[in-house]
């Protein structure tokens, strides 16, 4: 064996460093290759990415992508972390969500990995009666408790420090939150008579005897919920930080004493580099707020994945949703994480649904070690530059609600729904083309899966911005299928007309069978048209075999009784072909016409 000699040099000296210029010649030329005919300097643009907010991901970053400096952990202005350990002690704080008054299942968390406790009280949750039982054998000075009970956040509070009380927890022992959001419960309910003068008062109590109590929860949420983008959550959450700052000061606390009364929420998605440089940037501009009014400029996050996200179809999917946004809320620098159960949009969650919920953050800090690096995307070129875009967005987002006259004049005025409705119609529009998939949804659907069933889930408070989700119109076309399925014992079909051998087929039958199985229509591919009990055809071969027999092929299609027929493939000029399906068609509205003609209701 050869032993190199230990020289200090790099084994490849020998060669010259590749230029930017040069590698955007040779994607130029691969991509003329493929048909576009693009100039070197297009090149790089032609591979980006479009995102929302006017950001584009491209495919290269180097170190001439320039970015401000992060600091460092724990000192402003907090980009690569609140605390200058980060999670590294002991992981983020695993925090489950509990909607019903199951004490068991509290404890059964708590048991298992589960560090605190987020309970939802009032409407849409638990009895604020029942929070004693609820809470039965937790030991209170160990597990943090956070509140969420909307308008019943005063009697909730008082009932948890009484419980404090009757414990024997002593009071710098309390951990947690209150968790008023006189805000977010606007946003959720539209309902704007909300008093702020008893959240001022559980504040200052806080502020004066629970020093490891907040009061305040600045929850993003809801504008996530809505269909908002990052930047429309940071520019919300901002606004709404704002507007408590400004409350609380006024209630005569000081303003370091309410910036502590604040703890903030966000989503954490499957884009795992969004969600991160979510995070960062939410911190630095959390940290210029405080810094103009003088306060403390660190920010707790709690992090939870993202409803919107969370599919009804094929749920166990949503496992590998929550493992890529709680390991990106992890490595963002969440304070907090919750992962919502993989049945949460079925109905209250069952043992199993909750046990895998909380392994996810057991794994990721247990067995993949996450939590040992402080920031660990932090240096990469395209986080830090990706945190900064982010973070401008997101200013320029604040700045606009402030111009308007703060969030609650936004919200009041409609601008706020109309902005987040105008990104959602957007972001409907590349999910109805299925330019943003959905695993086990839109794409590769399964419709022999046996639905998942649950109980139902306490009623959410709404009247407010809508919840929206990304499965949603797929859904009412499953639904279509399922109720026609239930009537008459067989799921609407269509045939599809393989023409020429396997080579020639194959890619555009796995592409037609996954759009229209999408919609809840079998797809039908063996013996012929006739004994398919189809209305309707779809051919799928190649260009070429196309020019040779489509038209062809299709009358005789529309002889043997065919009422429609499709062609997989880019549109063309073929007689007896009624509509064209292919990468980028308006699945949605193709699907929904489909069930329309077959009489589908």
């Amino acid at each position: 064996m050869t032993v190199l000699p230990d020289d200090g040099l790099s084994l490849a000296a020998e060669f010259p460093d590749a230029t930017h210029e040069q590698w955007q010649r040779l994607v130029a030329g691969v991509l003329r290759k493929s048909g576009k005919e693009v100039s070197d300097d297009a090149a790089e643009d032609a591979l980006s990415t479009a995102l929302e907010d006017g950001l584009r991901a491209r495919p290269l970053y180097t170190a001439h992508d320039s970015a401000p400096d992060p600091g460092v952990p724990g000192f402003a202005p907090f980009v690569r972390g609140g605390r200058a350990e980060g999670n590294t002690l002991g992981g983020w704080d695993v925090r489950q969500q509990h909607t019903a008054a199951d004490g068991a299942a509290v404890l059964a968390d708590l048991e298992n990995g589960v560090t605190s406790l987020w309970l939802v009280i009032g409407e849409g949750g638990i009895p604020v009666s029942s929070l004693g039982r609820v809470l039965d054998g937790v030991y209170l000075d160990l597990a943090p408790v956070v509140l969420d009970a909307g308008r019943e956040v005063e009697p909730a509070a008082r009932e948890l420090l009484r419980l404090y009380g009757e414990r024997g927890v002593a009071k710098e022992a309390a951990r947690g939150n209150l968790g008023a959001d006189p805000l977010g419960f606007e946003a959720r309910t539209g309902d704007d008579g909300f008093d702020f003068a008893p959240v001022a008062a559980l504040a200052r109590r806080c502020a004066e005897e629970y020093p490891g109590l907040r009061a305040l929860t600045v929850d993003a949420l809801a504008y996530h919920e809505a269909g908002g983008s990052a930047a429309q959550e940071l520019g919300s959450s901002l606004a709404t930080g704002v507007a408590y700052l400004r409350a609380l000061t006024d209630a005569g606390l000081t303003v370091e004493q309410a910036a502590a009364q604040l703890e903030f929420r966000y989503a954490a998605t499957a884009d795992q580099f969004l969600t991160i440089a979510k995070l960062r940037a939410a911190r630095r501009l959390w940290a210029r707020v405080a810094e103009v009014c003088g306060a403390p400029g660190g920010q707790v996050q709690h992090a939870v994945t993202s409803p919107v996200m969370m599919s009804r179809r094929d749920p166990w999917v949503n496992m590998l949703r929550t493992t890529v946004a709680t390991l990106a809320a992890g490595v963002g620098g969440a304070d907090a994480v919750t992962v919502l159960p993989f049945d949460h949009a079925l109905g209250l969650p069952d043992a199993f649904a909750r046990r895998i919920a909380r392994n996810t953050s057991t794994i990721l800090v247990e067995e993949s070690h996450l939590s040992r690096v402080i920031d660990p995307a932090g240096g990469s070129w395209y986080v830090e530059r990706l945190t900064d875009e982010l973070a401008h967005a997101g200013w320029e987002f604040f700045q606009r609600i402030e111009q308007e006259g703060g969030q609650a004049a936004a919200l009041r005025s409609g601008r706020l729904r109309q902005d987040l409705a105008d990104t959602w119609a957007a972001r409907s529009a590349k999910l109805a083309k299925r330019r943003e998939p959905i695993t086990g949804v839109s794409e590769f659907p399964n419709l022999a899966e046996r639905l998942v069933e649950r109980e139902a889930a306490p009623v959410q408070p709404s009247g407010g911005l809508p919840r929206v989700r990304r499965d949603e119109a797929y859904e009412a076309l499953r639904a279509r299928s399922d109720a026609h399925l239930a009537a008459t014992g067989s799921r609407p079909r269509i045939f599809l007309a393989a023409l020429g051998p396997a080579a020639a087929h194959t890619a555009r039958l796995t592409f037609a069978s996954n759009l229209f199985q999408a919609g809840g229509i079998e797809p039908v591919t063996e013996g012929s048209f006739e004994d398919s009990g189809a209305t309707e055809v779809c051919l799928c071969s190649s260009d070429a075999l196309y020019e040779e027999r489509a038209a062809e092929v299709a009358a005789s299609l529309k002889s043997a009784g065919a009422a429609q027929v499709f062609l997989a493939g880019r549109p063309g000029q073929y007689p007896g072909v009624d509509a064209y399906v292919f990468a980028g068609c308006d699945a949605v509205a193709v699907l929904s016409a489909t069930l329309d003609r077959m009489g589908v209701s």
